[in-house]
């Protein structure tokens, strides 16, 4: 079963996807600058192309555990694709993913550039590898 993975932002959301097992979590793509609607939309379109099972949609919590006004956002948005899916919606810890994501690129060689561009979507990836590592037993 494939699971997608994603890190709604402000200005875009990063996707990721795991492998046909459900082991390995890999950078898709990023959603950029679009309405809730149409994220919503090409989401959706991700998860019926590919036959996705379960989508992971990380939730960022402050340092302290608490839920704040990014991760309202966040809850309204998955709330909202909910309505459009069957597909189970897992909400899923994602303090410090981007800091993950930065130091992964940067390691890997990849200049500012890149990594601004690359950012969000290796931190769906993050995010995604968390989930699968946890839930393996599970699946």
């Amino acid at each position: 079963m494939r699971f997608l993975g994603l890190d709604v932002g402000d200005k875009r959301i990063g996707v990721a996807m795991s492998d046909p097992l459900g082991i390995l979590a890999s950078a898709l793509t990023l959603i950029e600058g679009k309405s809730d609607s149409a994220a919503l939309e090409a989401i959706l379109d991700l998860v019926e192309k590919n036959e996705v099972g379960c989508v992971v949609v990380g939730l960022p919590r402050s340092m302290d555990g608490s839920v704040g006004k990014q991760a309202a956002r966040v809850d309204a948005f998955v709330k909202e694709l909910s309505k459009l899916t069957d597909v189970p919606i897992k909400m899923w810890d994602e303090r410090l993913s981007t800091i993950a994501a930065d130091r992964l690129l940067r390691d890997a060689g990849r200049d500012r550039h890149q990594i601004k561009n690359r950012r969000d979507a290796v931190a769906a990836a993050v995010i995604l590898q968390g989930y699968l590592d946890r839930h393996t037993c599970d699946l």
